[in-house]
């Protein structure tokens, strides 16, 4: 019996697309990576520049322009394409143009057979996996965006940075839309197990001058102080990708946050919201359903309510 190799295919090779591409290859995590673009010359540059860093890398990792006939046999295809971000506009926005490209993509990637899972990056995230789920009629647990995984990171880089505390050492997750209204469930962030609120208690004079408005703002609009800089953001998202990339394909059953379709979890049903999930061999297997405060609960309703807007708008698209 042959082994099966991991094989993935990445629609959209601009600067997210592509650094995904490599974070997946230097990180080993799969066996086989496509590119595919409407710039088909800027898929195969892609692909062929990750070649050449394979003689110095610890696995071997096959990399090639590819059509959607390479979607047949993949086991996940990383929906990448969309408009480059652009400073102080908010996701959402994109959504019509975003839409456009995505229905370009949807018939040819079922004609091929695919049978595997989506994940989604595309923005806005949210909206475009509730778009693709629908589309695709794929079961729930196969379609499903990164959606916070990235301000997650984020959230935690900037505790730590008004802390001291090592990122790895804090646990905090943001919830909601990958966009403006997400919210931080303050009452279920930790560190080394401890309760910020406790710190917060105990340690007036430091945790205690938290603003946590503030940072939850902070972690919402950390992606214009990058855009205005480098006009992308590619590093964070690449490496988040590639963490829910191992989580599947090592059967981790990690709980990270995604976003995914709710059906009565946290009160709201029939659209796409990140909440924390666990993610294994099947996508996500497991929604994990926290008490929040009830002014919690109000935040992320209010995210939701953004969130179910433009899906409905996108219906009418």
């Amino acid at each position: 019996m042959g082994i099966k190799t991991r094989k993935i295919v990445i629609v959209g090779s601009g600067n997210v697309g592509s650094h995904c591409a490599f974070s997946l290859a230097i990180q080993g995590v799969c066996d086989e990576i496509v590119m595919i673009d409407k710039l088909e010359e800027k898929a195969n540059a892609e692909a062929i520049d990750l070649s050449d860093t394979v003689s110095y890398l610890p696995h071997y990792v096959k990399s090639k322009k590819g059509t959607f006939k390479d979607c047949k046999d993949a086991d996940i295809i990383v929906v990448s394409l969309g408009v480059p971000p652009e400073v102080n506009k908010s996701r959402l926005e994109f959504l019509k143009e975003t839409i456009r490209e995505i229905d370009t993509i949807i018939n040819p990637i079922l004609e091929s057979g695919f049978n595997g899972i989506f994940i989604v990056i595309s923005n806005p995230v949210d909206i475009i996996a509730y778009y693709i789920w629908k589309k695709t009629r794929f079961p729930k647990n196969k379609v499903f965006g990164t959606g916070t995984t990235l301000d997650s990171s984020r959230l935690r880089r900037i505790l730590s940075y008004e802390t001291g505390i090592d990122q790895k050492s804090i646990q905090a997750y943001s919830m909601g839309e990958h966009g403006d209204s997400q919210m931080v469930p303050w009452s279920h962030v930790y560190f080394g197990g401890k309760p910020l609120f406790d710190l917060m208690k105990e340690k007036a004079d430091t945790y205690g001058k938290l603003n946590l408005e503030e940072l939850n703002y902070r972690t919402a609009n950390a992606a214009n102080e990058i855009i205005v800089g480098k006009r992308c953001t590619e590093f964070g998202i690449s490496v988040g990708l590639t963490e829910i990339v191992k989580a599947i394909y090592h059967d981790e059953k990690k709980i990270l946050p995604a976003s995914t379709l709710l059906e009565g979890q946290y009160n709201q049903n029939n659209l796409f919201a990140s909440v924390p999930v666990v993610m294994g061999k099947d996508g996500i297997e497991e929604i994990i359903e926290i008490k929040l405060t009830d002014d919690e609960q109000k935040k992320f309703n209010t995210s939701c309510a953004v969130l179910k807007e433009y899906i409905n708008k996108a219906k009418t698209l």
